[in-house]
């Protein structure tokens, strides 16, 4: 079905608390992934690969960072054929207040939306890691009459607790929300009766839908003026509301949807990088991934003597510009610039970039922040108790954070 009237809004506002410290300074989309990426460039490349070519994206907070890496390496678009990536900050044009939600994010930027006229609007999040042709769910709105569209994702009612659980009918009319539910027995999906039907925060809405909601939720002084709390289950009876069945583009036995807004998150997801064959495939010419690719050297492996000064790496994403002179990197992702020195120990770990490890050093299951340079001899996660005394972050899982 051909579809070219939309407009993506790409929410890449969040302060990124849970984040923190890798969020001290760039807002949560600009953080470092997967080595060479940020984490907004998954959400791009998935409307590039969608041919969905006019995109607004509203930043809020600590966006310097976030505003060069797009400028710097997604301007690919053809102005001349009406397509853009266009960075919205906050212009106060409605009202005084800063960014109060998610629904109150777009509100503030609907003369904006007028302007272009868009029959639908694409609502998505720039913090999530998953590969999706948004024109097949575009395709399901439309087939099914909707007046909005909510992507689902199928999971195990075990984690019901993380997710906003859907309610829905046989016709894949959302009837019903349930906000992370604690009981033991959520609703079950149409799509697959042994999951729940997760939602994605990925929602379609028929333009005039999008902006007569967004004016009555601003009017009302009760709402957080959040999509997903206020906005949609306030209006499930007066609008067809349905839910699209997530299929991943990777083809893999399970769908692959990770929210990476805290840190054990993060880890986890960069850790599905580097197995034999990875839950997440960055190698997938069919889907690319783009990025603001600043130029660097080959990654470089010196030193092969006997003993523990050998320069290698094994089970590992490693970038250009990385050095590994003469010590053991395993299991772990190295983003560009990274220095590994001789006879150190690197497992488990996520090396962001320009980050350099002394001689001698031990390194397990820990994150170490842009430009990092850890000292001789140190010795990180291996016991968290003398971690937290060096005032290195240590979250639930035992996951260090150099910052």
């Amino acid at each position: 079905m051909e579809i070219k009237n939309v407009l993506a809004i790409l929410l890449a506002g969040g302060a990124g608390e849970r984040l923190y410290p890798l969020t001290r300074d760039i807002a949560k989309p600009a953080v470092p992934f997967g080595g060479v990426y940020r984490i907004i460039d998954f959400t791009l490349s998935n409307c590039i690969n969608s041919d969905v070519r006019r995109i607004f994206i509203l930043t809020q907070y600590k966006s310097l960072e976030l505003t060069r890496h797009v400028r710097g390496g997604w301007n690919i678009l053809s102005p001349e054929l009406g397509e853009y990536i266009e960075v919205l900050s906050p212009m106060k044009r409605v009202h005084e207040d800063w960014y109060q939600g998610t629904a109150d994010a777009v509100f503030q930027n609907f003369q904006s939306i007028e302007a272009e006229k868009p029959d639908q609007t694409l609502i998505l999040s720039g913090d999530h890691i998953y590969k999706m042709n948004y024109r097949e769910m575009l395709d399901w709105h439309v087939s099914h009459r909707a007046d909005v569209t909510i992507a689902t994702i199928q999971a195990p009612p075990l984690d019901a607790p993380r997710y906003g659980v859907c309610q829905i009918d046989a016709d894949s009319r959302v009837v019903g929300f349930e906000e992370k539910p604690q009981h033991g027995n959520p609703q079950r999906s149409p799509f697959n009766p042994a999951m729940i039907a997760a939602s994605m925060g990925i929602y379609i809405f028929e333009t005039p839908v999008l902006l007569e909601l967004l004016h009555a939720d601003a009017e009302d002084p009760s709402s957080s003026h959040d999509f997903a709390r206020d906005v949609l289950p306030r209006n499930l009876d007066r609008l067809r509301i349905v839910a699209y069945d997530f299929q991943d583009i990777g083809a893999k036995q399970s769908r692959y949807w990770r929210d990476v807004g805290t840190l054990d998150a993060y880890y986890e997801a960069n850790m599905d990088l580097v197995d034999v064959v990875p839950e997440f495939n960055l190698y997938d010419a069919r889907w690319p991934i783009r990025t603001n690719a600043t130029p660097r050297p080959p990654a470089k492996f010196v030193f092969a003597q006997e003993g523990r000064r050998m320069g290698v790496a094994v089970d590992s994403v490693v970038s250009g510009g990385c050095i590994i002179s003469g010590g053991r990197v395993l299991h772990s992702v190295l983003c560009p610039g990274v220095r590994v020195n001789s006879y150190c120990e690197v497992d488990y770990s996520i090396l962001l970039p320009d980050a350099e490890i002394g001689r001698n050093s031990r390194v397990r299951r820990a994150i170490i922040d842009t430009g990092m340079k850890i000292p001789e001899s140190s010795v990180i996660g291996f016991d968290a108790e003398a971690d937290r005394a060096k005032g290195y972050h240590v979250t639930e899982t035992g996951i260090v954070v150099v910052a």
